[in-house]
């Protein structure tokens, strides 16, 4: 049988709710050259392994305390047959039939290393939830290529310049196999994606966000999920970008007041209940001050990690 083009690979934890809507949406994928779908699993204790064999897709098991954002996906692309590899998270559901082939298209440009899909909510996302993912840089509807105009450009880079141009989110990513082999996925407990696109780019090549290949993605935080969530990712910032989220105590009141500003204003323009607002305060309280932790390199000592989530110590 001759190696599908695309490799679709998932690592699973407890992903049993998941695969009734996900492996359907991965069947109907049409994309020249097929395509085939490989996980890894962490040990899940329902029946995730049993459904994804049913449906006769390969599944290697690792112990939990084994798995690594980086090392779990380099362990992935090994496996795999494609020549395009396409990242995904258990959680993450294609919105149609050519999901894969919007994101291969864009690697007709060969220099074009790797590109990331567009994430949407969920058409049933409660609008604080809908409002956070719309928010986000990987919602928006323009493509998008960038690349280093020389090849010690990120250097001199202000921080928060430097992160945009460093965006690549493994939530929907592809990567051509042959620059993964040469440039394997960092091994870091979190912002695996990220490290890659800066490696990606130093060596020449460009990354590619590609609106057409959408996904709906979401995560209905509790205050205390949000704040670690913030947390972590604002630690991976300061850390890697050197970029503080929020820096001083007045940038936290100025950005509570900000996210409940646009709560407000969003629920208003889709005519949600006014109920919903209930949950704002405490939610963008927690969000904003795992924020500011992280940008101190600051910790509560709840961290844990997860297949699916940040893996949550990185101070």
């Amino acid at each position: 049988m001759p190696a599908p083009r695309v490799s679709v690979l998932i690592p699973t934890l407890d992903a049993e709710r998941y695969l009734d809507r996900l492996l359907p949406a991965l069947e109907r994928q049409v994309v020249e050259g097929g395509h085939e779908v490989r996980v890894v699993d962490s040990d899940s204790r329902d029946c995730t392994r049993q459904l994804l064999r049913a449906a006769g897709i390969p599944v290697a098991r690792i112990e939990r305390a084994q798995f690594q954002h980086g090392a779990t996906r380099n362990l992935l692309a090994r496996q795999a047959r494609g020549e395009f590899l396409v990242f995904l998270s258990q959680d993450a559901l294609p919105a149609d039939e050519h999901f894969l082939a919007e994101l291969v298209a864009q690697f007709a440009d060969e220099r074009v290393a790797g590109c990331t899909s567009r994430i949407l909510p969920h058409p049933d996302d409660d609008p604080l939830t809908a409002r956070t993912v719309l928010d986000g840089a990987d919602a928006q509807a323009e493509p998008e290529v960038r690349e280093l105009p020389e090849a010690d450009a990120l250097a001199s880079m202000p921080a928060r310049e430097r992160a945009a141009l460093l965006r690549f989110n493994n939530i929907a990513s592809c990567i051509r196999k042959s620059v993964l082999e040469a440039l394997p996925l960092p091994e870091l407990p979190f912002g695996e994606d990220s490290a890659w696109a800066e490696l990606a780019l130093a060596a020449g090549h460009r990354i590619a966000f590609a609106p057409r290949s959408v996904v709906h993605h979401a995560h209905t935080y509790t205050p205390s999920q949000a704040f670690e969530r913030y947390r972590v990712d604002a630690a991976f910032q300061r850390r890697v970008h050197g970029h503080r989220v929020r820096p001083s105590l007045a940038s936290v009141l100025r950005g509570v007041a900000s996210e409940l500003r646009r709560d407000l204003a969003f629920i208003q323009r889709e005519r949600a209940g006014l109920h919903h607002l209930l949950r704002a305060p405490g939610l963008r309280t927690a969000q904003v001050l795992g924020q500011y932790f992280g940008s101190r390199g600051w910790t509560l000592g709840w961290s844990r990690g997860s297949a699916t989530g940040a893996t949550r110590k990185f101070t």
